[in-house]
């Protein structure tokens, strides 16, 4: 089947400095797909390069099997809500929804008919003789992706579209965006740095850094197998907790760090087993288990509680074991203060380790 997005070899400099280098990416039929990385990655440069609002330096970009790498913006077929709303101030939201397609010259008829479904749709339609002056955040935000959706895109690129809102306006916008797609089953690339909303709203996550693609893949293999140390310490919050050793796979494949000695019976490892050498392990707060439940656990510490964090539906236990500082999740009821002595545990199967020289995923 044709992928939906196809990117090929594509570069981005600007003078010596290269943005994108040499990316390639397929995105499918219908997908959700977001770009997922820290500030300056190269995630929201890339969403340019689609929408047509950056020239590349090389490589091509096809949409629909069409190769649209010199295409204008308006020629590519796609609709495209920013970070900021760019709403017309002059103009009611009907107004602003309809602006587009008045310049494009279609038929007033069908312009009301595309406004009114995009209203019904994303529930703005009391809203449509307002001006935004009159909007809070939220309808200002969905007015803007109704201006993408009258356009009756195939694609549609949204630009870290929730981050000038409030939380509980971000997690109520979220589930409208996932239930918009659900509905139109339209293929939608979403930029975001933060990783709730990569997980919650993916069919698959592109964790970027420095330009480039480290890991494509769903959400839960993204978070249970990261391609590399730095995706694991991305992903999750708080993040993994790591052991520094030494990986040895002579006999059973085991790993020491300290005079504590891991067997590793249940890992699986990404390939063949590798060579013995310098290593990581990874292993994550809700993994870890504390009190009776890590004393019949298969590694077990003795550690001390140096910070609590009550969430109501979990505790976060910062502690330090054997010289090493240690996140636990634990039940939202747990009865632990600073100072309590607790016994940590986790089972090496759910670990994941990491090459001391590459940082890929053993």
């Amino acid at each position: 089947m044709q992928p939906s997005i196809a990117i090929k070899n594509l570069t981005l400099s600007f003078g010596a400095l290269d943005v994108l280098k040499d990316l390639n990416l397929d995105v499918g039929q219908g997908e959700f797909l977001v770009l997922l990385g820290s500030s300056g990655c190269g995630k929201s440069t890339l969403l340019n390069c689609i929408a047509g609002l950056l020239d590349v330096s090389d490589g091509q970009i096809f949409i629909g099997g069409r190769n649209v790498t010199w295409e204008e913006p308006s020629q590519r077929g796609i609709g495209m809500v920013f970070q900021s709303y760019a709403l017309y101030p002059q103009m009611t939201v009907a107004g602003n929804l309809s602006f587009g397609l008045k310049n494009a010259g279609l038929p007033k008829t069908e312009i009301a008919e595309r406004v009114n479904r995009a209203a019904k749709i994303l529930q703005i339609e009391p809203l449509l003789d307002r001006k935004p002056a009159a909007l809070s955040g939220g309808q200002r935000q969905r007015a803007a992706i109704g201006r993408a959706l009258v356009r009756d895109a195939d694609v549609f690129l949204f630009d870290e579209p929730l981050s000038n809102l409030d939380a509980k306006l971000r997690a109520d916008l979220r589930v409208e965006i996932k239930q918009l797609h659900q509905k139109l089953s339209n293929t939608m690339i979403y930029v975001t740095h933060d990783q709730i909303e990569a997980m919650t709203l993916a069919d698959r996550i592109a964790i970027m850094r420095g330009g480039q693609i480290l890991q494509l893949a769903s959400p839960n293999e993204i978070y249970n197998r990261p391609a590399n140390k730095y995706v694991a310490e991305f992903i999750g919050s708080p993040t993994m907790n790591f052991f520094d050793g030494h990986l040895d796979t002579a006999i059973a494949p085991s790993f020491t760090t300290g005079d504590r000695t891991f067997p590793l019976e249940g890992y699986e490892f990404s390939g063949e087993v590798s060579a013995s050498g310098p290593a990581w392990f990874g292993i994550r707060p809700e993994h870890m288990v504390s009190g009776p439940e890590a004393e019949q656990a298969k590694i077990s510490f003795n550690s001390q509680v140096e910070l609590v964090e009550p969430l109501g539906s979990d505790t976060l236990a910062r502690v330090s074991a054997e010289g090493n500082t240690l996140w636990v999740r634990m039940d939202g009821q747990a009865s632990v203060d600073h100072g309590d002595n607790l016994t940590v545990g986790f089972d090496p199967a759910r670990a994941n380790l990491f090459d001391k020289k590459t940082e890929n995923r053993i």
